[in-house]
């Protein structure tokens, strides 16, 4: 089978493709014949910095993907040769991610896609969906799990409303309930995010937009979903209501925050750091159940219609699509890897 791999950590260039064995599935495992590949900044920043070197001889990157069940291992249960499935958290902890035609993932890391899904939809979800459903299931006043009308009466901010996350955050928000208002920096942006479904959005660089998002909520904003808390901060204490939570999904900026202390301690403020990594089994099935309903739904599309452009590449190019999620592309970048 072709695969990309890489055994060593650096820029795009250390990628290439490669020709592997195709790997069989083992006890509560299952094979994914996978169909497309989406590229995340984890998997870029996985390769470029690995300080204390590899975590295995040889990888093969992509956390995220979709694709058709082409084995299954003993022990598997729900799960059959044929099914559509999207997948996640496919390189973590292994050293074969979704940038190869085959990937041998461990059972609980496969869902069922539905059938109206198309597989860009599927190889979209993964990191941005189920790091959004986090994001918006941690408020101390708020729900644990998300469907039509979990969010009703909430407000929820999300900065950055243009990105993959916010995307899925603005969609899933919606999804549940909630009033959504967006920052972002300028009016390509505000467009996209208008698409994905905000009802309210906001310029940051312009006039004063902790007025403006006061004017929309003026008992203050519930759950802010946040992709730069280092620049957020000031505007963030100025919008939220007492006992809201800021879910921190990026660190946009730098490593180093400053944070207005009488101000949010007075608010009893929740600061939730989200990292899908160490989240937990619980959370992640959580998500993957919620996010395969808002699928099933028709309530997470993607394409630029739906506010999230799509940018396609080859197998063989998969250094120039993470050079492109690199460079901060807008949009989702996805792979095509073998015939639907």
């Amino acid at each position: 089978m072709k695969s990309i791999v890489y055994s060593r950590p650096g820029d795009p260039s250390v990628l290439e493709l490669v020709e592997r064995p195709v790997p069989e599935p083992g006890l509560g495992e299952v094979r994914v014949r996978v169909v497309v590949s989406g590229v995340n900044p984890t998997d870029w920043k996985s390769r470029a910095a690995a300080p204390n070197g590899l975590p295995f001889p040889e990888v093969t990157p992509n956390q995220d993907g979709s694709g058709v069940v082409d084995a299954v291992g003993e022990g598997v249960e729900g799960i059959s040769v044929g099914d559509r499935v999207w997948t996640y958290l496919s390189a973590h902890e292994r050293p074969t991610g979704t940038a190869q035609e085959f990937t041998v993932l461990p059972a609980d890391r496969v869902v069922p896609l539905p059938d109206a899904a198309s597989f860009d939809l599927g190889a979209s979800l993964g990191v941005p969906a189920m790091t959004a459903h986090r994001a918006l299931t941690v408020a101390e006043d708020g729900p644990r799990r998300l469907h039509p009308g979990a969010l009703d009466g909430l407000v929820v901010l999300v900065t950055g409303g243009a990105g993959a996350v916010g995307h899925a955050a603005i969609q899933l928000a919606r999804w549940a309930g909630a009033t959504v208002v967006t920052t972002v920096s300028g009016p390509e942006k505000a467009e996209l995010a208008r698409a994905a479904g905000a009802q309210h959005v906001v310029n940051y660089r312009e006039g004063d937009p902790a007025g403006v998002i006061r004017g929309i909520a003026p008992d203050g904003v519930d759950i802010v979903v946040d992709v730069a808390i280092i620049a957020n901060a000031d505007l963030i204490a100025k919008v939220i209501r007492p006992r809201a939570v800021v879910s921190i999904y990026a660190n946009t900026g730098g490593n180093e925050v400053t944070l207005p202390l009488r101000a949010h301690m007075g608010l009893n403020t929740r600061f939730q750091f989200i990292l899908l990594y160490t989240v937990g089994r619980e959370a992640l099935a959580a998500a993957a159940e919620d996010v395969t309903a808002a699928v099933r739904d028709g309530a997470l599309p993607v394409g630029e219609s739906a506010g999230l452009p799509l940018h396609r590449f080859a197998l063989e190019r998969t250094a120039d699509a993470h050079a492109a999620v690199q460079d901060d592309v807008v949009g989702k970048v996805l792979i095509d890897v073998s015939p639907a």
